[in-house]
């Protein structure tokens, strides 16, 4: 990266193009906004440029002292070199700074006007920091020094040129010349005339005084970070907008058709849908990166690093595909993705299920993988290895959930993953097989069915995993339960607002009291070992998986620690609920219980999401 400080003289008198991304947003400085305390800036450097101009000095103390002249700094660009044939002007893409280099270029047209008025020597060197000179263009647009977006291009001529712009004509362009004249004609007049004297010293003061910090990229450099850090961080930059500008720039400059590139590819990221918000608090980001982050991660082979998703893309771009290629890539990635995220309905309803599961157990990571297959036609992956595919996703992953496993490196072993199912692909292997195979090997392996067994077991899960979790895991089970008996009715439950009910109490020493072989209540007593053992393995059990259920708004919650007797008749009550069948059987509920339906619960588990197919060699469990 170049980043120097220069007066406008050596940015814009030098034979060179600012070009401005076609769909860069609309330009907005106004005159009360920024117009008016631009061109003060102007008039109070100017001030000092006279000051020094009449002091008495002459020659080289003169010159000296117009030197030492505090500039005006008018902020940063930041440019990125655009390929351009030998021999011709040379291309900058203005990445960030396009408002303020606008209105540059209209200040100096407007003090151009002036000049041009009242014959000033000055309006030569002035009109060099707006157009090139003729000897050097090919193309009559290749004569402005700044280029802007395609929207505006018809009446940037106007803007810039000598003829008298249309009184009439209401766009912002015209009017910040027209102001920027008026203002210069104003500041130089003394006793209703043009004081030439002052007129040269805006000129000069523009030209030499006032500065810009431009910094040039290099390919290594990423526009995303150096965005934010010029903007303090507080001004989150759209990755997916950068590479948007690169890619219809590069569309332009082979002269292909953008505006029809764009109503093909584009235009449905401008719905509100895609600019949304997901994620939170600092991973918080806008659908289209999230986008961007899934299509670089597929293409890339490796887990794209949200941080960098210009320079990633960029570089993508540069080795890749043509433009056009990339615009097809990333509008199937977006059709596949809503199919994620159920916008568009998927093949089949086993697959909107697992999409479901997944994103609730917020298994983002899972997103590139998932979003590929989806863009696969029948002849590539068929329906049904598309399924199980996916449903050894969801296994590998809820399994890994449930049974309480490390979640560290998922993203850089389902993008290796997916890097392996491209290469089955490629060379004609089945995909499905592929994906199965690699999801049982390492540290972040396919756990077993012992490996659920023993979880349901043993592991606490309202201590060790979120509600949101559990109430996936239950949901999920009564639903299958449901499923598998011909005389349940079909019904929608809406399992995302039912509450999770521990049916032994966690406040169980009231009404639940420890019993003697005898059934005879144990009296508590912190100084009896044979207590003390028993009160800690029940306060254990009670947040296992066994002892978990869901409640309806119907449940009582006022009973929720009273004696079975009376909670038992609530639970009964709860017949809209396939997983209570069971808990309103029993005659009583003790550690027995909870045992018994924690290995009742893990049989369900494991027929829902099935085991590491039989074929392979089952791994060795890695450390919880």
């Amino acid at each position: 990266m170049d980043a120097k400080t220069y007066p406008l003289q050596e940015i814009l008198k030098p034979e060179r193009r600012y070009v401005i991304p076609t769909f860069q947003r609309d330009y907005e400085w106004t005159r009360k906004g920024q117009w008016e305390l631009l061109f003060d800036d102007l008039a109070t450097t100017a001030d000092r440029l006279i000051d020094v101009r009449t002091s008495g000095e002459e020659g080289s103390k003169l010159k000296s002292k117009e030197q030492s002249i505090s500039p005006h700094f008018l902020g940063a660009i930041v440019c990125a070199s655009l390929p351009f044939a030998t021999g011709g002007v040379a291309l900058r893409s203005v990445i960030d700074g396009q408002q303020r280099l606008t209105t540059i270029q209209l200040l100096v047209r407007g003090l151009l006007d002036v000049l041009n008025e009242t014959g000033s020597e000055r309006a030569k060197s002035v009109k060099r920091m707006l157009f090139n000179p003729d000897d050097v263009v090919e193309t009559p647009d290749e004569i402005y020094k700044l280029w802007p977006r395609r929207k505006d291009r018809e009446v940037w001529p106007s803007a810039m040129g000598d003829a008298e712009t249309n009184a009439d004509t209401d766009h912002l362009y015209l009017e910040a010349r027209r102001y920027f004249a008026e203002a210069s004609r104003e500041y130089a007049l003394v006793e209703d005339e043009v004081d030439p004297t002052r007129l040269a010293a805006l000129a000069d003061a523009v030209s030499s005084l006032f500065k810009l910090v431009v910094i040039d990229l290099d390919e290594n450099d990423d526009a995303q970070v150096i965005f934010e850090v010029l903007n303090g961080r507080q001004t989150p930059l759209s990755a997916i907008d950068l590479v948007k500008n690169l890619l219809f720039l590069r569309a332009e400059l082979d002269e292909e058709d953008v505006e029809s590139l764009y109503n093909a590819y584009w235009a449905q990221f401008d719905d509100k849908w895609w600019k949304e918000n997901v994620g939170r608090g600092h991973a918080a980001r806008g659908r289209r990166d999230v986008l961007l982050s899934v299509w670089l991660t597929a293409a890339l082979g490796e887990e794209a690093n949200v941080g960098h998703l210009y320079r990633e893309a960029r570089t993508y771009l540069n080795d890749g595909p043509s433009t056009e290629q990339a615009l097809e890539e990333l509008n199937a990635f977006a059709e596949a993705y809503q199919t994620i995220y159920e916008r568009l309905p998927a093949p089949s309803r086993r697959l909107t299920v697992a999409y479901r599961r997944l994103r609730a157990l917020d298994i983002t990571t899972a997103v590139p993988l998932l979003t590929w297959l989806a863009t696969l036609d029948d002849s590539q992956l068929s329906l049904d290895d598309h399924v199980r595919t996916v449903l050894a996703i969801e296994s590998w992953a809820l399994r890994r959930a449930f049974v309480g496993w490390q979640t560290r490196g998922y993203g850089s072993l389902l993008a290796k993953v997916l890097k392996e199912a491209k290469t089955a692909l490629s060379e004609g292997r089945p995909i499905a097989d592929e994906v199965e195979g690699a999801l049982q090997v390492g540290v972040l392996a396919w756990p077993t069915d012992d490996d659920v067994r023993r979880a349901f077991g043993g592991r606490q899960f309202y201590n060790g995993m979120s509600q949101a979790r559990i109430r996936l895991l239950l949901g999920s089970i009564d639903q299958h339960l449901r499923d598998e008996d011909p005389h349940e009715p079909d019904a929608i439950v809406e399992y995302d607002n039912l509450q999770i009910e521990h049916v032994m109490p966690r406040s169980w020493a009231a009404h639940w009291p420890l019993l003697a072989e005898d059934a005879t209540p144990i009296v508590a007593d912190e100084s009896d070992p044979d207590w003390v053992v028993r009160s800690r393995e029940r306060s254990s059990a009670v947040d296992r998986i066994g002892n978990l259920t869901l409640v309806t708004g119907t449940f009582n919650n006022e009973v929720s620690n009273l004696s079975w007797d009376i909670k038992r008749p609530e639970f009964q009550k709860q017949r809209s609920l396939v997983i209570n069948y069971a808990i309103a059987a029993s005659d009583a509920w003790t550690e027995s219980e909870i045992a018994s339906r924690s290995t009742d619960l893990a049989e369900v588990a494991i027929r829902i999401w099935g085991p590491p197919p039989a074929a392979m060699p089952e791994p060795a469990s890695p450390l919880a």
